[in-house]
């Protein structure tokens, strides 16, 4: 029997996938299978999408500015955050070098981390032909040293979920670190797991983003909702 083919399928932003918003900053729950910015396939890419839903509700038919300052793979989903004006631009750019800005992800995989709980730092290199991501145990030329903390949080019918805390924000960052652990995410062929997922997903979603507003200066967590379907419906009460 053929493999059915999953057809991607691009929808408009609504107010229901808008986290958080303000005259400076827009954070939205990315559907995994949305692509942050153009790319090959010529699919709408998230970055328009946000721009036709702040031009539409704002009556602004000329079009509107939008900062990309971060992206996610792909096949994760979570939030994202945009910057709706050059100066919030500048300072959050300034917050991700600085590494102001805390971001939670949380995975699923089928082999249990050992230990529990660590820290992980490899040197990765990205072959952009390819679109892969290779991580050494030791620097080597070109390489870009990468670090994280993760945590075993629940274990549910042998799917395991895993907190990670990223330090640095390397291309496929959290992916290839928890390959390398022993520890492919659920529908990541790419790293390791047997089997890609039919929607294209993998299950990595990025769950908070914590940082000082860039204009009002005050503390800000923004947390997304994990995907709308029933594996992901599991752990949501699980996460911390």
């Amino acid at each position: 029997m053929a493999k059915p083919i999953f057809k991607y399928v691009s929808y408009d932003i609504t107010d229901n996938d808008v986290l958080y918003e303000d005259n400076h900053i827009i954070a939205i729950n990315k559907r995994a299978g949305d692509i942050v910015q153009a790319d090959e396939t010529g699919d709408e890419p998230l970055e328009e999408k946000v721009k036709k839903y702040i031009a539409t509700k704002s009556d602004k038919p000329n079009g509107v500015f939008l900062g990309v300052v971060h992206r996610l793979d792909r096949p994760v989903s979570g939030v994202i955050l945009f910057a709706k004006t050059s100066k919030a631009l500048d300072r959050i750019n300034k917050l991700f070098k600085s590494r102001e800005m805390h971001k939670t992800y949380y995975a699923v995989v089928r082999i249990k981390p050992n230990p529990e709980a660590g820290n992980l730092v490899h040197w990765l290199i990205k072959n952009p032909q390819k679109n892969i991501t290779k991580a050494y145990d030791q620097e080597v030329p070109g390489s870009l040293r990468s670090e994280l903390n993760y945590k075993l949080i629940a274990e549910l019918n042998g799917n395991y979920l895993i907190r990670v805390d990223p330090i640095t924000g390397r291309p496929h960052q959290i992916r290839v670190q928890l390959a390398t652990l022993g520890c492919p995410i659920v529908g990541d062929n790419k790293y390791g797991y047997p089997r890609g997922s039919l929607r294209k997903s993998i299950s990595l979603h990025a769950r908070k983003l914590q940082f000082i507003h860039p204009v009002k200066k005050e503390p800000i967590l923004i947390t997304a909702p994990v995907p709308n379907d029933s594996f992901w419906d599991k752990f949501e009460g699980m996460m911390e």
